[in-house]
């Protein structure tokens, strides 16, 4: 077999390159897989290298089996003897060998996040720390992300100095890990570490471990953290025969502790290193790839590169803009329905690629309404998230308390101290008497062996209570902020201080939006039936919103199990879930400044290195494109139920005119922002066709008897817990509500209800 088959000249360079440091910069698309794998036979069928001699390492399990598999196939006899691994399974098969010379039994148990998270809660209960107040969670990822740093609980005590959440999360750290080595248990941030101390205080295991794995290979390099990058350093310290393959401008996994210089200073670290560049891309027309090569140009830390194919030059980039979210939704859906159509590309073919996970909602709305089948990646339906389908179970029980499961779900969410023991309790009771779960809560001192609990269970009735006496006056979304704040279900989110909590908070933030989306729909209704072709379809409408009309219309799109059967259906998906795949068809949704690049990073201490964080992953999604892109924005978009107005994304503004069809508007978004009516807004997120809200009479109403009133006006200074200050431009009074735009020093122009912005008057000096 020619291991030089089919192989550019870059390629060969790489492959034929054995001896010393190498670092391969491998763009996107450009076959990085091809060339280590016949790097590796390469090294066994030319060199003479013995298989066992050869460490190749990945990230995932599913990489180091294609890797495997690829690499038996060119091999053949022989090539069972190298490892082929990733990061934690290598290092478990090197301290089983030797972790006691570090006081550990070879036996050692591996906790996953459960385990992790009943020792950390344990350990709090033993030092007295209120985990409302600071959350397991919260502190299990301060503890990972030292242990990717090599920093043990001894330094950590000494960086915390007088920070009191720091002094905690040490006590915390040290406690859990004494526990663990007390059970003999390591967690995976230790397989790392612990390997690496083990070759640093045992130089008899290093030194064999030198011999075994004369050749490293490690792919994803960028991706790496300060541990991973130290045990392999320390592996290829001797013999040098170190390669690695990565792309800096795809290194998008900083919030996971990777660490960009760790490629980007490789020759610092290895001043033999020879470095080849894979520019040529097999995957993507050349339109594309100058929009990605435009884009990511304007990073200032990456090694300088250039995107080239043979491929056609392809169409130019479709570009579109829309007054509003629900618009853009539409027209990508209709899009995808008329490339199947008539150029034949299957469902399977398309993907939505979006910043965050709350996007979502709006695309399965339409793909439901429009019969399209799809499929998140790395993700669950919107409606079948843990937090919506609490927040769902809450709204339910208000309005229809005999809801079983749904009151179930909520008890003791967030925990109330109401075990498991009592609620068998309370249902047993329920069924013996033929009454509903509730009843027998609101009945609860008559339920024998309850005791004390007896006390909880009636609190939570009489929460319910207030709750439904309060949603006669309420909006939905009203109601929903008062859940929030009443249970504190956001605020034990906020106190875990992770990646997870804060993805649930948005998809919080993006429920409030669909029910100010449907309160809205009700706002003009004169207008409403003008719009109708068959004035029959108002007869039976509620007049306005009700709590029941909600809950009917969400779970017209959220109670399916399964789309389709078969396998052709539109993929959605985060930029950061996409990475690694490609898909002939692909959509960038949302590209505004303040979605992405996201607020947080324009608005963050470091806005240069966040940027760029987000422009790799801009890069990154434009390279998933193989022959079509779209890349689409809203003027306006709902967030927590206030409507923002952002530019059009300086990522999208970075792409040269010539590659887009259609036109990129940078000027005057603000004054726009500024002149757009209320009723133009309320008139765009009437986002469900009249015929899914007719509902019947209900009990609850959601019109409020009172006006609120403000203490600020036109050309005052506020301030917003978000946006920070700025200024009042307008104020627009509606039926039950003002409608207020202000122009934020650093947020821009945004456009809010008062009764969500919260806005606080500052005095002339704010």
């Amino acid at each position: 077999m020619d291991l030089f088959e089919n192989l550019n000249e870059q390629q060969q360079e790489a492959v034929r390159t054995v001896d010393g440091p190498l670092l391969i910069i491998a763009g996107a698309g450009s076959g990085k897989t091809r060339v280590l794998t016949n790097r590796t036979a390469y090294l066994i069928k030319e060199h003479g290298v013995a298989p066992w001699h050869i460490l190749a390492v990945t990230f995932t399990n599913k990489a180091a089996g294609e890797m495997r598999e690829r690499i038996d196939d060119l091999v053949g006899f022989g090539s069972d003897g190298i490892w082929v691994a990733t990061f934690h399974s290598t290092c478990v098969r090197i301290l089983r060998r030797f972790i006691d010379r570090l006081g550990y039994g070879t036996n050692f148990t591996i906790y996953d996040s459960d385990d992790q998270k009943t020792v950390v809660k344990d350990v709090c209960k033993r030092l007295s720390i209120d985990t409302k107040m600071l959350k397991e969670r919260m502190f299990l990822s301060a503890i990972s992300s030292a242990k990717d740093e090599l920093i043990g609980p001894e330094e950590y005590e000494k960086r915390c100095g007088n920070d009191y959440k720091e002094q905690r999360i040490a006590r915390v750290y040290r406690e859990y890990q004494d526990t663990l080595k007390k059970s003999n248990a390591l967690d995976f941030d230790d397989l790392i570490r612990l390997t690496v101390e083990l070759f640093k205080l045992d130089k008899e295991v290093l030194d064999y471990y030198q011999e075994k794995f004369r050749y490293l290979m490690v792919d994803e390099y960028q991706d790496t953290n300060t541990a991973q990058f130290e045990l392999i350093r320390l592996l290829a310290s001797k013999y040098q025969n170190l390669c690695v393959v990565g792309d800096d401008d795809q290194s998008i996994y900083k919030f996971r502790g990777a660490n960009i210089y760790n490629i980007l200073n490789f020759e610092h670290h290895f001043p033999e290193a020879k470095v080849i560049k894979l520019e040529q891309n097999y995957r993507s027309t050349q339109c594309i790839l100058d929009a990605a090569n435009a884009v990511i140009a304007h990073n200032g830390s990456r090694k300088e590169k250039r995107l080239w194919t043979e491929n056609p030059g392809g169409e130019k980039i479709t570009f579109r803009q829309f007054d509003t979210a629900y618009e853009e939704a539409e027209y990508i859906s209709h899009d995808i329905w008329q490339k199947k159509q008539q150029k034949g590309i299957p469902y399977c073919d398309s993907a939505i690629l979006y910043r965050t996970n709350a996007q979502s909602r709006l695309f399965e709305e339409r793909f439901i309404n429009a019969g399209i089948p799809y499929k998140i990646i790395g993700g669950i339906n919107f409606y079948s998230r843990r937090e919506i389908k609490d927040i769902l179970a809450y709204l339910k029980t208000v309005d229809n308390a005999s809801d079983d499961l749904a009151v179930k779900r909520i008890i003791n969410v967030p925990k109330r101290g109401i075990g498991a023991t009592t609620i068998a309790k309370a249902d047993t009771f329920a069924m013996e008497r033929g009454i509903t779960f509730f009843e027998a809560l609101e009945q609860a001192e008559e339920i024998p062996g309850l005791s004390r609990a007896a006390a909880k269970l009636k609190g939570f009735v009489n929460f319910i209570y207030v709750l439904r006496s309060k949603a006669r006056e309420m909006l939905i979304s009203e109601l929903i902020e008062e859940i929030f704040e009443e249970t504190g279900y956001i605020r034990e989110l906020e106190a875990e201080s992770t990646e997870e909590a804060e993805a649930r908070i948005e998809n919080l933030d993006e429920l409030i939006s669909k029910a100010a989306a449907y309160e809205e729909s009700f706002s003009d209704p004169e207008e409403d039936e003008e719009d109708l072709d068959d004035g029959d379809f108002t007869e039976d409408r509620e007049e306005r919103p009700t709590l029941s009309g909600f809950l009917e219309e969400v779970a017209l799109v959220a109670d399916i199990d399964e789309l389709s059967a078969d396998s052709d259906y539109v993929i959605l998906m985060t930029l950061h879930s996409a990475k690694g795949l490609e898909f002939p068809n692909v959509y960038l949704a949302g590209m505004e400044d303040g979605l992405f690049p996201s607020y947080m990073s324009i608005t963050s201490e470091n806005p240069t290195s966040e940027l760029e964080e987000e422009r790799r992953l801009c890069y990154v999604g434009i390279t998933r494109a193989m022959r079509y892109l779209t890349i689409t924005a809203a003027k306006m978009r709902m967030i927590r139920g206030e409507t923002q107005y952002n530019a059009v994304s300086r990522f999208v503004k970075e792409i040269p005119h010539g590659l887009l069809d259609g036109e990129v508007r940078s000027a005057r978004t603000n004054e726009r922002a500024e002149e757009a009516p209320s009723q133009s807004a309320r008139a765009a997120y009437r986002q469900t066709p009249y015929y899914l809200t007719q509902n019947k009479p209900k009990s609850f109403s959601s019109g409020r008897t009172e006006k609120i009133v403000l203490d600020y006006g036109v050309g005052d200074r506020v301030s917003h817990v978000k946006f920070g200050s700025g200024t009042v431009t307008a104020i627009l009074e509606g039926g039950r509500d003002y409608e207020v735009t202000v122009a934020f020093d650093g947020a821009g122009v945004k456009k809010m209800f008062a009764m969500f912005a919260k806005l606080k008057k500052l005095d002339e000096k704010g």
